[in-house]
């Protein structure tokens, strides 16, 4: 049972606010926002995923920079509140088309529309995007992709200046295309976000890739789908699947460590060919989650070196070098490193140029210190983190052979390839 639902912006702007049931005091946004931004207790320095204070449970998620928090006075499940945050962003996005401050506020009207659908006096009814369309009749006002950030999910799909086809992430599911007819189609993602943590020598510790098909659907007649994966796929370690089933081996076996499906698809055939059958309910939804810890090239390799250049003075070195293709180029790339307390200035010299596959950029950092008396100075900097984004590039080497619509119609427009991304969960090179 939620009391209450609202959105804030990084800021902490009240974008969305709606009160189910009015027994948590109005000015809640306000307590959770100052209670976030100065958290310091029990040590940490971020506020957890739910918190109390005095007596109100605060949950709160983060999606595309925004705040999605709910409240509530009752001891509730945290993962069903933290599940249910994450697909009122999906239904709202799945709406709206860009979830983001500026499409909220412009369809302010539809959002809490959907809202006063999916939650009734604090009970949930429904996050179906394909049920709340029989009860939701307001259009999206769509934002102009065009004028997303930067850092925006269009530019997931950027490679130089030239944008490639068919951003799904940025259509609602029911709008329709400005000359008034129906779109068509139908769009897979495969999404990878890796994990690494690498030695002092650059050696691999650890590695590990959380990764999804995501599919986004505009079919009318709801279509049988058949989606085709790598032949030599294998679930479950030692190539014996979760689902008993065997894989041959070789050199290019892709062997994922589990898997779950979303409740639409059918596995009558993913044994023997390594294909799932459904039926796709409107909107963006996981048609696939997986988990890999086997062996796999990392896209990046990290080195770092600290040299101490006279009693107040050092200097760090950090040489990346791009692991993949290169026709492929990264973007949104931020490299990190803690420094020691004591340090008072640094300056930095950087090569200029993309990060494109087999080249190699050095970053060198000048640091000044307060202090001619201090520690091991490696010891008390880092570790190196790095974030990126890798466009049309995947680390598991999980492939789509093919879409196929069961259903015979000359209005479908399917597209004939998959998009693949890899994004960094936690990149980390020790010193």
């Amino acid at each position: 049972m939620i009391s209450q639902f609202f959105v804030l912006s990084q800021r902490g702007d009240n974008i969305v606010f709606r009160d189910y049931r009015g027994e948590v005091q109005k000015e809640t946004a306000e307590i959770f926002f100052r209670k976030v931004k100065f958290w310091k207790e029990d040590g940490q320095e971020e506020a957890p995923p739910v918190f109390n204070v005095d007596g109100v449970n605060y949950f709160h998620v983060k999606v595309v920079g925004l705040l999605f928090v709910a409240t509530t006075r009752i001891n509730l499940s945290p993962s069903f509140v933290f599940e249910l945050l994450q697909r009122i962003a999906r239904v709202i996005k799945d709406y709206l088309g860009v979830l983001n401050e500026d499409s909220l506020r412009r369809n302010f009207v539809l959002v809490y529309e959907l809202l006063d659908e999916v939650i009734d006096f604090g009970y949930v009814q429904t996050t179906s995007t394909e049920v709340l369309k029989s009860y939701v009749f307001n259009e999206p006002i769509v934002v102009d992709s065009a004028h997303l950030s930067p850092l925006g999910p269009a530019s997931l799909f950027m490679q130089g200046t030239k944008r490639m086809p068919g951003t799904a992430v940025t259509k609602s599911v029911v709008a329709n295309d400005p000359s008034g007819r129906k779109r068509e189609e139908i769009f897979v993602d495969i999404i990878e976000k890796i994990s690494m943590t690498f030695s002092s020598s650059g050696y691999i510790l650890t590695s590990e890739i959380d990764g999804t098909i995501q599919m986004k659907s505009y079919l009318t007649g709801n279509p049988e789908i058949r989606l085709a994966l790598n032949d030599d796929l294998s679930i479950g370690r030692g190539g014996r699947s979760v689902y008993d089933y065997r894989s041959s081996v070789g050199s290019g076996v892709v062997i994922l460590d589990d898997c779950n499906f979303h409740e639409s698809v059918r596995l009558d055939s993913f044994e023997a060919e390594k294909t799932l059958s459904l039926v796709p309910p409107d909107g963006e939804f996981p048609v696939m989650n997986y988990r890999m810890t086997q062996e796999f090239k990392p896209p990046f390799r990290i080195n770092a070196l600290i040299e101490e250049a006279g009693a107040l003075k050092a200097e760090v070195i950090l040489k990346v070098h791009a692991e993949f293709p290169s026709s492929i180029t990264a973007n949104t790339i931020s490299i990190q490193m803690p420094l020691p307390k004591y340090t008072m200035r640094a300056s930095f010299e950087l090569e200029t140029g993309a990060i494109v596959g087999g080249s190699e950029h050095t970053l060198r950092a000048r640091l000044t210190f307060s202090q001619e008396s201090h520690g091991n100075i490696t010891k008390e900097s880092g570790p190196v983190s790095m974030t990126f984004t890798i466009p049309m590039y995947n680390a598991s080497k999980l492939q789509v052979k093919y879409l196929q619509i069961a259903k015979k119609s000359g209005t479908y427009n399917p597209y004939r390839w998959v998009r693949y991304v890899t994004l960094s969960n936690s990149y980390v090179a020790r010193l």
